[in-house]
C-alpha cells in the first residue's frame, strides 16, 4: 500500500519513507512511525512523517 492518503497512516504502523537527502536516489528507509507531520487528507508524493528514532520523510510503502 502507498502513503499518499493520510487516513491509512496510523502512529505504530511500520513503513518504509524516503528521506529529504535520499529524494535523489529514492533509498528507502524502513522504521515505526511516531507522528504524522502532513495536515492534507492526501499528498502526491507521499505523507510526511517521523518515524520512533527521530528520522523525518515521506512514507512510500505500509508494510503489513
Amino acid at each position: 500500500m502507498n502513503g499518499t492518503e493520510r487516513a491509512a497512516i496510523k502512529p505504530g504502523l511500520q513503513v518504509d519513507i524516503v528521506l529529504k537527502q535520499d529524494q535523489r536516489t529514492g533509498k528507502l528507509t524502513r522504521g515505526i512511525v511516531k507522528d504524522i507531520l502532513t495536515n492534507a487528507p492526501k499528498h502526491p508524493h507521499g505523507i510526511k512523517v517521523r518515524l520512533a528514532d527521530g528520522q523525518v520523510g515521506r512514507v512510500k510503502n505500509i508494510m503489513p
